[in-house]
């Protein structure tokens, strides 16, 4: 079949989005490539399509959980076998996971980026017929970009054992983050294939705003449909939901505290039109499949141009005008400082907390390579007397110098094992027969449960049982207290994914020269964003394309900037025409001098003639 064919049978479009074919061709010649695409520029096309193509399984490594169990799902709705390797998952999942990759006819394998140096996942990957290997936020892997993740640099190592073509993916990266991608990919030779970063249906404005909540509603007001309202923290977005409803818009929020049965109804709402307006962390965003969101409002400032980009490209992906706000006043300004003092404390305490993690989590020196644990921060931070946020940017860092992994917020599936001996257990004698049905049901299942505790799939099983997921938690619960399993209930935790054994003190490598660069590149791409609210002169479009390298954009006209332009423009030709014209005018000689398009100035002239500017046009 050909690639066109594919995509109407999977995915039913009769053409590809433009750059789309030619990235994928690449891929099929065997070339390396770096896709450049914009938010909703369907990336995932660009690499399921050539992998549905070939023999073997491509292995996809992103670091965003959510996503991949989305496009997971989205595969297997179209019929496309394809498994995941994540953070939250134990031993004997991975383990089953990796041998269904490779003998289980397979077409995608999801990693997250930790995973890559894992030794079972090593030993698997020798028995796999790898079609592609693939990059999502390939950004991640360059020291300039805004997101750098040292786990990302294994997939570089992982080039010499496996003999097939990168197809590397990402929304924001600027010219010299493209040339390091490809770089640390070791492509054979670079190719960079950018689908342009304009959005011509979409209009940037920026509004200095004293009263955020006021002009919020102005916007909710003046623009029809449903929107996204980006926010800095999670207490912000359930406050601002809370105002939203009082008066009178349908709101919810949502952010990764939620949990994922809340999550996903959270979107499915949102998604259906019965939620207008989302209002949400930066949590959400990644891989929703809704095309008509008419406007996007940055509630809080961003930290970076990429960031900002990428989740303003999510308004008017149907190609419908839409509209991305952003509202500021000097606060964020001062705040973007703050957190730039927070999210950089001094490498001694950087290293403190890296030893104090270790000695919360009861890891001895030189142990720990390989080991999971679950991390309450706030637990933390009350035993060792620290402040919460200077903390997690020291966590944040250690990432950054590849000492562990980070998951934030991961869903962890509920486990079980049998502890009752195998022959005794039909002997003992349950107060409810449901938990008999139960654990016929469990063993049925699953394999390895009197072994080690085993994830379940709770709806599965629910639904095996003909009872409620609730109920299902009852069963587990009193099988626990009679002593026939040990139940270990779903969890939602940040994880901890130590990458090697615990160091000893002053042999935590800690590069102040790594840590000045981060430092510089995070104040530049600050002052970028600063420079983008402030800017009174140059149009939105134009700055966002200067900024990711390309020079030759031009004016969009729909920008606040743009507009404010042509307000100006409109003035200055009606103040010449009625000084020449003595002050004495008609409406239509105004037409006739101002030639076509002047039905656009007619509103201006009314705002002049009520300023006095003008004097009024005779009948």
């Amino acid at each position: 079949m050909t690639a066109r064919e594919i995509l109407k049978e999977y995915w039913g479009y009769d053409s590809f989005r433009p750059m789309q074919e030619d990235i994928i061709n690449d891929a099929l010649e065997g070339k390396d490539v770096l896709a450049i695409l914009p938010t909703g520029g369907g990336k995932s096309v660009c690499f399921q399509v050539p992998a549905m193509m070939k023999d073997g399984i491509a292995l996809v490594v992103t670091p965003l959980i959510a996503l991949m169990k989305d496009q997971v799902q989205g595969l297997e709705r179209r019929g496309i076998r394809a498994i995941a390797v994540h953070a939250g998952m134990d031993r004997s999942d991975v383990e089953l996971a990796l041998n269904n990759a490779a003998y289980g006819d397979y077409k995608f394998l999801y990693l997250s980026p930790e995973r890559l140096k894992t030794r079972i996942f090593h030993a698997w990957l020798s028995r796999m017929n790898v079609s592609f290997i693939v990059v999502d936020e390939a950004h991640c892997i360059s020291q300039w970009g805004y997101d750098f993740r040292p786990n990302y640099l294994e997939i570089g190592e992982l080039r010499k054992s496996v003999d097939a073509p990168v197809i590397a993916l990402t929304a924001t990266a600027t010219p010299a983050v493209s040339d390091d991608i490809m770089e640390r990919l070791s492509f054979k030779e670079k190719n960079l294939k950018i689908s342009g970063f304009e959005r011509e249906n979409l209009s940037y404005i920026v509004r200095r705003a004293e009263d955020k909540q006021g002009q919020l509603l102005s916007i909710l007001k003046g623009v029809p449909g449903s929107g996204i309202v980006y926010v800095r923290n999670r207490s912000k977005a359930e406050e601002l939901s809370s105002f939203l409803r009082q008066q009178g818009v349908p709101a919810s929020f949502y952010h990764a505290g939620l949990g994922a049965v809340l999550r996903t109804l959270r979107q499915e709402e949102w998604t259906s039109g019965k939620t207008r307006v989302i209002v949400s962390t930066n949590a959400f965003g990644m891989g929703i499949d809704k095309a008509d969101v008419r406007f996007v409002v940055h509630y809080d400032l961003p930290e970076s141009p990429e960031a900002y980009f990428q989740e303003a490209g999510r308004a008017g992906r149907d190609g419908a005008h839409s509209w991305a706000v952003l509202l500021w006043n000097d606060s964020d300004l001062r705040r973007l400082k703050q957190i730039e003092s927070a999210s950089f404390p001094s490498l001694e305490f950087i290293a403190d907390i890296y030893q104090k993690i270790h000695i919360f989590s009861e890891i001895p020196y030189d142990t720990g390579i390989g080991r999971e644990i679950k991390l309450d921060i706030k637990a933390f931070c009350h035993r060792f007397k620290f402040q919460l946020s200077p903390v997690y940017y020291a966590i944040k860092y250690l990432e950054r110098e590849g000492h562990w992994a980070f998951s934030e917020d991961t869903d962890i599936k509920t486990r079980v094992m049998i502890t009752a001996d195998r022959t005794a257990l039909y002997g003992i004698e349950l107060p409810e027969p449901k938990m008999v049905s139960l654990l016929e049901v469990l063993m049925r299942s699953y394999t390895g449960l009197f072994s080690y505790p085993i994830s379940i799939d709770e709806d599965y099983i629910a639904a095996k049982c003909g009872v409620s997921v609730p109920e299902l938690r009852k069963l587990l619960y009193g099988l626990s207290i009679n002593h026939v399993i040990r139940y270990i209930p779903a969890d939602h935790s940040d994880i901890l994914f130590i990458l090697h054994d615990r160091l000893r003190p002053g042999n935590v490598q800690l590069s102040p020269q790594r840590y000045r660069l981060l430092q510089s590149k995070y104040r530049e791409r600050v002052q970028a964003m600063t420079d983008y609210v402030q800017e009174e002169d140059e149009c939105r479009s134009r700055f966002l394309l200067r900024y990711f390298g390309q020079e030759n954009g031009k004016d969009c006209g729909r920008c606040d900037i743009c507009r404010s332009k042509k307000k100006r423009s409109h003035r200055e030709r009606i103040l010449d025409f009625v000084r020449s014209a003595g002050g004495e005018y008609t409406l239509e000689e105004l037409r006739r001098t101002l030639g076509p398009g002047e039905d656009g100035y007619l509103g201006e002239l009314r705002e002049m003639i009520d300023r006095g500017e003008v004097p009024p046009y005779r009948k």
